[in-house]
């Protein structure tokens, strides 16, 4: 099997959150970090619901700080916004950096925030260097989280700040 094929197999089963052939593709020397068609990694692409493939990729090497070639997102930042808290939580044990930003600025707090991901949240404000941090656009988590109306998520962050 060509190279590049393997590593878009690995993509491809990262992203249908398929262990098993996750792990098969792995045993069989596919590149952790290499890219496929689409400029990126396993990791980048993976099932967000699938922790346990993220799991075994980091466990393998896979660089969880890669940003995505287009809006400089990581996999952090999409696991943040789209609130897959046990993403968040096996991200951080490997040593994802949660205070990169985005091409707008943005933490992954921000983004967990305006969507109201309230466990997302709490996971992550924690480890952010600077929690009151404004994006791109001038807004704090807390004010995205208030903007977007996600009012137990903004009650939580002032109580955390406030502390």
């Amino acid at each position: 099997m060509a190279e590049g094929s393997q590593t878009d197999n690995l993509c491809n089963a990262s992203a249908r959150g398929d262990l098993p052939q996750v792990l098969l593709l792995l045993e069989n020397g596919a590149d952790i970090n290499g890219y496929n068609k689409y400029g990126r990694t396993a990791l980048q692409v993976v099932k967000l619901g699938a922790p346990a493939v993220a799991e075994a990729l980091l466990k393998a090497g896979a660089r969880p700080n890669l940003r995505d070639p287009v809006c400089g997102l990581t996999v952090m930042h999409d696991a943040a916004r789209e609130g897959f808290a046990d993403m968040v939580l096996v991200l951080l044990a490997y040593g994802a950096n949660v205070n990169l930003v985005d091409t707008r600025g943005n933490l992954p707090l921000h983004l967990a925030a305006r969507e109201g991901h309230l466990e997302a949240v709490k996971l992550l404000i924690g480890s952010t260097a600077d929690p009151r941090k404004a994006n791109g656009l001038g807004y704090t988590a807390c004010q995205l989280a208030l903007a977007y109306n996600k009012l137990d998520t903004a009650a939580y962050i002032t109580e955390y700040l406030n502390q």
